[in-house]
């Protein structure tokens, strides 16, 4: 998934904000899901929501304001009742290593009470996106 720096994503030198890597580990994650069919609204409807438990962010490199980003996500690691995704975040041009960081969520009910990942969901989380050769 590429990203496009805006001004307002910067902080006052023209750098990306730090905290801005986990909005954009949270897009890729999504992006991640809708590739293999999954959606976080249908699930939802069914009584499963992810939350986030762990997030690691590791700086390389700053991205500047007007550079794009691409974010390459996999799922690192998967449990009965949590995933583990991690994301590397390139230059897009030159393919310098900007971040590296992991997000682990867990599955719980809509009450936030934890519960087993469905197996199919798993073994979906870690199978090709749709239409990959």
């Amino acid at each position: 998934m590429d990203i496009r720096i805006y001004y307002e994503d910067t902080d006052c030198g023209g750098v990306v904000y730090y905290a801005n890597y986990l909005k954009y580990f949270e897009r890729a994650r999504t992006a991640y899901l809708e590739q293999r069919g999954v959606s976080v609204a249908q699930l939802m409807k069914e009584g499963t929501v992810f939350m986030v438990a762990r997030a690691n962010v590791e700086y390389k490199s700053p991205a500047r304001y007007g550079e794009t980003l691409t974010i390459e996500t996999t799922v690192d690691a998967s449990k009965n009742a949590s995933m583990t995704f991690a994301h590397v975040v390139r230059e897009k041009t030159s393919g310098r290593v900007v971040v590296e960081g992991s997000a682990t969520l867990v599955t719980t009910d809509l009450e936030g009470k934890l519960k087993r990942m469905d197996p199919a969901l798993k073994q979906t989380l870690q199978a090709p996106p749709k239409g990959a050769k």
